[in-house]
């Protein structure tokens, strides 16, 4: 197996446990002192196992926090006392020691309580048989540990791709409707955390129903896709396309002021307008596109519904001013035509 295991701990408490584990092969196995300090490291390194020494003051609540976190709480938590009976008895008076803190364990968001005997004792026969017991008791738990992880981290690569498929658009693989409402509001948040320009474009294919009624949808899909090539081809680094619907398109372009999202536009209108869109071997057609233009501004709401409906609207006044052209917030008509 292929795994991860952290061990905090004493000195003398990570040295009993190395050697335990010498023998489970494939796994990288890491140890630290102080559970007050160990927090972040889980956080950066995620271990599949956490071995904690149930009696180091901080163990429980070590796992507690972890187990809070929704990134973290998958991670397999074992608690293991070295020697039990030296600090429980203090803890918990006339209960037994085992029960008491395996159900503590347990309430603290443990995932597995033992208790282990020193690596060297008594050395007669019943000493050695109970250590080559709990040795294999440990590699049970480690090995359950590992199995669980490894489940939640197959589900967790399912998810991504099933998030995947369904943020995008299977014709045209640009994000979809669903992607942007997502997107947006992020992005948002973020120019404003940074003080910097956002701005949005609505794009829509002029006379698209025509293409569908004279040549079949299937042509009509191949523009589409070509469209959309045609736009990832075009765009920035920092600028990200959407399919709104139909033939309908959005993209959003981070960090870029009115006047540079209008110079982004008129390029997209001259790379679409500007050559034909070969459909196949027999077929080239020639199509443009309208463009509406909106900059995000202080009262915008931080879903970006007021956002979008300005840059529809000024799409809606690209297309009745007679299309192929672009419209941004306090356009002129004699302005609006890409040169």
């Amino acid at each position: 197996m292929d795994a991860s295991i952290l061990v905090v701990g004493s000195d003398e408490f990570q040295t009993t446990l190395l050697e335990r584990l010498r023998y489970i092969a494939a796994c990288t196995v890491e140890v630290t002192s102080s559970p007050k300090e160990v927090l972040p490291l889980i956080q950066a390194q995620q271990p599949d196992v956490l071995i904690l020494q149930a009696s180091q003051v901080g163990s429980l609540d070590l796992c507690r926090q972890m187990k809070q976190q929704t990134s973290l709480a998958w991670i397999y938590c074992i608690l293991i006392a070295e020697q039990p009976q030296n600090a429980i008895e203090e803890i918990l008076p006339g209960w037994n020691w085992e029960l008491g803190f395996r159900a503590a364990a347990l309430e603290g968001g443990a995932d597995a309580y033992m208790w282990l005997l020193p690596n060297h004792g008594k050395g007669d026969m019943s000493w050695e048989a109970g250590l080559t017991l709990q040795n294999h008791l440990l590699q049970a738990q480690i090995q359950t540990g590992i199995g669980r992880v490894q489940i939640y981290r197959n589900l967790m690569r399912t998810n991504d791709v099933l998030s995947a498929i369904a943020l995008a658009d299977p014709l045209t693989e640009l994000n979809n409707r669903r992607a942007l409402d997502w997107e947006l509001p992020r992005q948002i948040q973020n120019a404003r955390v940074r003080d910097v320009p956002l701005s949005l474009l609505m794009l829509d294919i002029d006379y698209f129903k025509s293409i569908n009624d004279n040549y079949g949808h299937l042509v009509g899909d191949r523009v589409l896709q070509l469209f959309s090539a045609r736009l990832r081809h075009n765009l920035r680094f920092q600028d990200t396309p959407f399919r709104y619907g139909g033939e309908e398109f959005a993209i959003v372009l981070s960090n870029t002021n009115a006047q540079e999202a209008q110079q982004v536009a008129l390029r997209l209108n001259r790379a679409i307008g500007n050559q034909c869109f070969t459909v196949d071997n027999n077929r080239a057609l020639n199509i443009t596109a309208s463009i509406g233009i909106a900059s995000l501004q202080a009262d915008d709401d931080a879903n970006g519904v007021s956002l979008l409906n300005r840059a529809d609207q000024n799409l809606l006044r690209a297309k009745s001013n007679g299309r192929n052209r672009v419209i941004c917030e306090g356009n002129q008509p004699s302005d609006e035509t890409p040169s």
